[in-house]
């Protein structure tokens, strides 16, 4: 019970179930695509990352070979990489759990850990989300293969919007200056684009792509009505022109 007195651990558990519930439509769709139950689970327990997985999926059903979908996959899972090293510097975890910890990393539990400031408490973040997350996509992702054709479209109970709307309440307090919120709405907007015509997890890269782009352009706080750092004219130099 002290533990949910975190705030990290609620956050974590939160994020957790809203995107657990989200693998009901992967068990769902992945069945329809053609995928036994077992495959199914292989997936979600061994891949474990939603983005590669649709990907995967979606290949299959498209009636791609086996080395496409695991290419798709792998793409999408890049991300996870970079995740991973930065989590790496942030938690400074133990060799023993190095492991366990890279197969835990994903979005949510990467955005869960960084979104605290005390170091403790972007551990139980961190642990709390890549847990809550593992067992409960796992757990919905069984639900949704089994009853998959009972469920109908997957689309229309709004799983999709629902681990995306936790995720930004999740990141949005931590933007407090005007020109990261600039960058967000841009990279929403264009993630709101992007979505109908590429594959799923694809429009995440897509507007870390352009949050990269503007930060390497220059795009920052403006420098305006800073002071400057030395007198612009020595003590006892007239202001005047010349």
């Amino acid at each position: 019970m002290l533990l949910l007195r975190s705030p990290a651990v609620r956050v974590g558990l939160s994020v957790a179930l809203a995107t657990g519930l989200y693998g009901l439509s992967f068990g769902a769709l992945s069945v329809a695509a053609g995928l036994d139950v077992l495959q199914t689970m292989a997936l979600s327990l061994l891949l474990f990352s939603g983005g590669s997985q649709f990907a995967f999926i979606g290949v299959v059903a498209g009636g791609g070979s086996g080395i496409s979908a695991m290419s798709a996959a792998a793409l999408l899972g890049i991300r996870n990489g970079v995740y991973g090293m930065q989590l790496n510097v942030l938690l400074r975890p133990s060799r023993r759990r190095k492991l366990v910890m890279a197969h835990l990393t994903t979005d949510e539990s990467a955005a869960t850990a960084s979104g605290q400031r005390d170091p403790d408490e972007q551990r139980r973040g961190f642990w709390a989300a890549g847990i809550g997350v593992f067992v409960l996509w796992n757990l919905f992702t069984l639900v949704g293969a089994v009853v998959g054709n009972a469920m109908g479209d997957p689309a229309r109970w709004g799983l999709d919007g629902a681990a995306v709307a936790a995720f930004l309440g999740l990141l949005w307090p931590r933007i407090q200056a005007r020109e990261p919120a600039a960058i967000a709405v841009v990279c929403a907007v264009v993630t709101l684009i992007a979505v109908p015509f590429v594959p799923s997890g694809v429009p995440i890269l897509i507007a870390a792509v352009v949050a990269a782009v503007l930060g390497l352009s220059g795009f920052g706080p403006p420098t305006e009505g800073l002071e400057p750092d030395v007198e612009p004219y020595p003590p006892g130099a007239p202001r005047g022109g010349s």
